[in-house]
């Protein structure tokens, strides 16, 4: 008889892991969102993980793990891998518990993101910029491990973390005033909607848990369709907080059972709602923080009338960035487009296009002109900025009549990832 092993947290251990917590996350609040309600017909509520000690909710499932390890395995020290959150949550862990810890990170991770390392981790914690991926990274973690016999904390797939996140659950169900019919949560590598959906299902069982990834690297979506998990062969990292090629073992068998719905939002859209909340809210979230919103227009027609909650995860967005959010956000909305011209190699050409061919809302935002053709046309990769989506079909009927199209390039990925 085969005997079921999959771990399951209790209700129990959660309780004990929001007590182990008290001082050292916040209970972040439960906001009403005037945008998104109106929009959408229903009451949106955001629970604020932004907010929390280390700008995301990771420190409570880091916190957590590191907390029950006994005074032997915390005299060695403990060993984790990450670029972002999760590195933040370990060594703020770590100062708190004044114990030593190596954070193994990829050489590329931008400096920002090892300053604020350092900061939550001060004399507590060193930084090992290993490899260039984050894969690299994690085998030079374990490697460590096995050399100095350290205790891995590891980002999601692990109990004691699992529980950690679980409060987030805890904390809303306290908070909310009235039924709660929908919660959509980020999903990455499943730790958060692990021990959330837990909570849910046993104190809540009506709500409907949405769980939400990047269109990707739709790593849990697949192994739910799969029934098993499995490990993408390549993903889109720009989702950096929510993008993995595989889940955990032990979320996969919770999220598979509890996750009521498993969808994926395109990265444009994720960067539209990064720019809305910006906006619009004077809220500032990283890509994996906006998941959740971003997923709201899938289920426009069932969450009218209901009490809404979107997790929003982190707000660890880098500055730098920015230009490449409203680049997404602009092709995403069919607002940006690219072009490769042909000008026919007279005086004149360039003048023609911008006064005949373009619409008097366009603007052209990109443009990078070659003469290495032919003697009858010169060719330009050309950007332009509609106003409007249906500016687009007479913006190329026009091209045509007048023989300036080459090709169009946003349906060809190879192409236009090498301008975004």
């Amino acid at each position: 008889m085969k005997v079921n092993t999959t771990y399951f947290p209790s209700i129990k251990a959660i309780e004990a892991a929001s007590e182990n917590l008290k001082d050292v996350a916040l209970v972040t609040p439960l906001m009403a969102n005037l945008q998104y309600s109106k929009r959408y017909d229903c009451n949106v509520f955001f629970k604020r993980e932004d907010l929390q000690s280390v700008r995301s909710y990771k420190i409570r499932g880091a916190y957590n793990k590191i907390s029950s390890l006994t005074p032997q395995e915390l005299d060695k020290g403990i060993v984790c891998a990450s670029a972002g959150n999760h590195a933040q949550g370990v060594a703020l862990s770590c100062k708190l518990l004044k114990i030593h810890g190596t954070i193994f990170m990829p050489s590329p991770t931008p400096n920002q993101k090892v300053e604020q390392v350092k900061m939550f981790g001060e004399n507590y914690i060193d930084i090992v910029l290993e490899g260039d991926t984050f894969d690299d990274s994690y085998h030079a973690a374990m490697a460590e491990c096995e050399r100095q016999n350290k205790i891995f904390i590891h980002p999601f797939n692990d109990e004691k973390v699992i529980e950690g996140q679980g409060t987030v659950g805890l904390e809303i169900i306290d908070q909310a005033h009235h039924p709660i019919h929908y919660v959509f949560i980020p999903v990455g590598g499943g730790g958060l909607a692990s021990g959330l959906s837990t909570v849910f299902k046993q104190l809540s069982p009506q709500t409907k848990i949405i769980g939400v990834e990047p269109e990707g690297a739709p790593s849990m979506k697949t192994s739910i369709k799969e029934g098993k998990v499995v490990q993408l062969n390549e993903i889109e990292k720009f989702v950096d907080g929510a993008a993995v090629r595989r889940v955990g073992d032990k979320t996969f068998a919770i999220c598979n059972e509890l996750l009521d719905d498993m969808v994926t939002v395109p990265e444009g859209k994720v960067c539209e709602t990064i720019l809305e909340l910006y906006n619009k809210d004077a809220i500032v979230v990283e890509p994996a923080g906006a998941l959740s919103i971003a997923a709201l227009e899938q289920y426009e027609d069932v969450v009218k009338g209901k009490n809404v909650i979107c997790v929003v995860s982190g707000s660890n967005n880098d500055i730098t960035r920015t230009a490449e959010i409203k680049e997404r956000a602009l092709l995403h909305a069919n607002l940006k487009h690219y072009f490769i011209i042909t000008f026919p190699q007279r005086a004149g050409a360039l003048r023609e296009f911008v006064v005949d061919i373009l619409g008097p809302n366009d603007d052209i935002t990109h443009f990078e002109y070659t003469k290495k053709t032919n003697r009858e046309n010169g060719a330009a990769v050309v950007g332009v900025r509609l106003k409007s989506p249906s500016d687009l079909e007479p913006l190329i009927a026009k091209m045509r009549a007048h023989n300036f199209f080459g090709e169009y390039l946003n349906d060809k990925p190879e192409l236009i990832q090498l301008l975004v």
